[in-house]
């Protein structure tokens, strides 16, 4: 059995990336009239991309991140900020 803790890193420039694509999703939603963060809250609790809308191709760009790396932003920037 080994007791070795595993360890994940991202690079900068996927960071940026993330938070690239966060911004865009953000406004897409916002623009169609929609409350961004219940919909992303329930996009990333559920995997299910039709919690976020087409427009401006954020559901294309959305599903492009690994959930581990969009929550590992998310709670970095978080707890960073």
């Amino acid at each position: 059995m080994h007791d070795k803790t595993m360890t994940f890193s991202l690079g900068t420039d996927r960071e940026g990336d993330i938070k690239r694509v966060l911004t865009i999703v953000y406004d897409a939603l916002r623009e169609k009239g929609y409350n961004p963060i219940n919909q992303m809250v329930g996009y990333i609790l559920s995997e299910d991309p039709t919690y976020i809308t087409t427009h401006n191709n954020a559901r294309s760009l959305i599903r492009r991140i690994d959930r581990d790396e969009l929550l590992q932003v998310l709670l970095k920037s978080y707890l960073d900020g």
